[in-house]
């Protein structure tokens, strides 16, 4: 069996992004050489996500809104995390609704997705550079 293992970074320019990393997920396997096995995606910061779902602008949308509306970021007040100087307390929580994150199979050295699924990186408290692993094991 190999092991693959690699960090993507990014800085969302927002408090609030979700980007498409299928591709560069799709490119760290194609340099693995793994032809059968599994890819885990992780976002290695506990203000951010990663998961699965359909590349629509109206849906990311409505992911924003129904987050904002589940964990709102103000007021900051609101939250006894927030006391310790920090004002990312609705970001810890969105992130535990959307995931840390994502696995999927490789069948044929491809990434073995459903219609029209493509994996994401979910940002919370952005502004500032933050990573995302993968992690691909298989042969």
């Amino acid at each position: 069996m190999k092991s693959y293992r690699e960090e993507l970074w990014f800085n969302a320019p927002d408090r609030m992004a979700f980007i498409n990393i299928t591709s560069e997920v799709q490119e760290c396997l194609r340099e693995s050489g793994i032809q059968e096995g599994l890819v885990l995606v992780n976002a290695m910061h506990i203000t951010a996500s990663v998961f699965i779902n359909d590349d629509e602008r109206g849906l990311h949308h409505d992911y924003a809104v129904w987050l904002e509306k589940l964990a709102p970021h103000e007021p900051v007040s609101g939250y006894r995390h927030n006391n310790t100087g920090e004002d990312n307390a609705d970001a810890h929580m969105k992130r535990q609704v959307m995931g840390r994150e994502v696995v999927v199979a490789v069948t044929n050295g491809k990434l073995d997705f459903g219609p029209w699924e493509q994996i994401f990186y979910g940002e919370f408290d952005g502004r500032r550079k933050k990573r995302v692993l993968v992690k691909i094991i298989g042969d």
